[in-house]
């Protein structure tokens, strides 16, 4: 009989399977949203701590130029910054720092109210450090020099509580700069005042409304203001609802706007 050639079973070897290359895990979304909303945060408290921080208007102290409803920005870099001006207890320390201009007669300033510092005021700035300021039948005498004033008319205004007629003038501060006024009359409490002579490192304030506004004048409420307890200078006022509208009342919006006060510079 034929010999059949003998046959090998190859020798078992190792066994191989293909390897299935894995993508890279995908970070966790909730741990991207978590970051990315912590670092949108810590930028809004930046911008708000030392750029701008937004105010509203909750009174009728400054018409005609701001009114119940009015949103503004207030640069906190214009006058430099105080432990007072950032806020938040973050810092104490004497004085203003990183100064670049010291503030103007004729500016409109929010300010920590000197008898309750936790509460923010807004006015405009009228008598500067050494100056006498005295207000004699309504208008207002710097240094013995009243300040000129002329009627641009009467104005009707309503509020929450009540509607009120005014006239309306155009006031002129001793380096030149205008703003407008609004009297109900000149024989009014704050109308008639002893003359003040405004202290070294302080600022005389008063509303543009100029019956209705508790100011430098009311001593016990309000007085001279320390240059550190200044918070900024109003720059821009970006939007502006009725006052009989709240913020939140988003519905209101497109009929409530005042669309003619948004983005208009503050004088």
């Amino acid at each position: 009989m034929e010999n059949l050639p003998e046959t090998r079973m190859p020798a078992e070897g190792p066994s191989f399977r293909p390897v299935i290359q894995m993508p890279p895990p995908k970070p966790a979304k909730r741990e991207n949203t978590i970051t990315s909303i912590f670092w949108a945060v810590a930028l809004a408290m930046l911008i708000r701590v030392f750029l701008f921080e937004p105010f509203n208007i909750p009174s009728t102290s400054m018409v005609p130029n701001l009114l119940i409803g009015d949103f503004l920005f207030v640069s906190k870099f214009s006058y430099g910054y105080s432990a007072k001006s950032i806020g938040y207890g973050l810092f104490d320390f004497p004085g203003r720092v990183m100064a670049k201009h010291m503030p103007e007669r004729g500016d409109v300033i929010v300010f920590k109210l000197p008898t309750d510092p936790s509460i923010d005021y807004i006015k405009r700035l009228i008598g500067m450090p050494g100056d006498r300021i005295q207000v004699i039948h309504g208008i207002v005498n710097i240094n013995g020099q009243p300040l000129e004033r002329h009627l641009i008319g009467n104005m009707h205004y309503h509020d929450e509580t009540r509607d009120v007629d005014f006239q309306k003038y155009d006031e002129t501060l001793p380096n030149g700069i205008h703003h407008f006024i609004v009297e109900e009359s000149d024989d009014g409490p704050l109308d008639n005042t002893p003359e003040y002579t405004v202290p070294s490192g302080h600022y005389f304030m008063m509303g543009d409304n100029r019956d209705n506004s508790q100011d430098s004048r009311v001593m016990g409420k309000v007085g001279f203001v320390p240059y550190e307890n200044l918070v900024g200078k109003a720059e821009v006022l970006f939007f502006s609802l009725d006052s009989d509208t709240q913020a939140w009342e988003i519905w209101k919006w497109p009929f409530a706007i005042r669309y003619g006060r948004l983005l208009h510079s503050i004088k």
